[in-house]
């Protein structure tokens, strides 16, 4: 069993976005019982709130369900529990790597250095634009993937 656990600042945006694209993609391989996906925050502004609004409608355009999903701040026991905690930009690494006390652990990475754009998550947040946080967190979800696959 793998364990993915994405995380950015509010954990109401990207990572949420994160663990449902994530979540359909398992799914739809069939591989639900081989690939465990969560999400946490960096944060404890939005513990116990459902995904941001933008992010529901952008994933329901897709099909793509947020059923479940509720806000919470990253612990110490994640880094157990976890085989890739992904921070969703430099920032989130930096502060799980603190939060952890691991300041230089392979597990942990940005999440887009995994695909050619080598670059941050924008936070719709703050920019509005969940239509390239959803292009991006499917790129990035999809090598995530195959990178899991390609370790087993």
């Amino acid at each position: 069993m793998k364990r993915v656990l994405f995380v950015c600042l509010g954990n109401i945006c990207r990572s949420p976005m994160a663990e449902a694209v994530m979540r359909h993609l398992v799914e739809k391989k069939g591989l639900s019982d081989q690939i465990k996906v969560d999400s946490a925050a960096t944060s404890s502004w939005h513990i116990g709130e459902p995904p941001h609004k933008g992010t529901k409608a952008k994933l329901k355009e897709f099909g793509i369900s947020t059923s479940g999903m509720k806000g919470r701040q990253l612990d110490k026991e994640d880094f157990e529990t976890f085989d890739y905690i992904i921070g969703m930009d430099n920032s989130n690494v930096s502060n799980i790597r603190q939060m952890l006390g691991q300041p230089d652990h392979p597990k942990i990475f940005r999440f887009l250095d995994l695909t050619d754009h080598k670059k941050d998550v924008p936070d719709p947040y703050y920019t509005g634009d969940f239509q390239e946080t959803y292009e991006l967190v499917v790129d990035g979800c999809e090598a995530l993937l195959n990178k899991i696959l390609k370790e087993k």
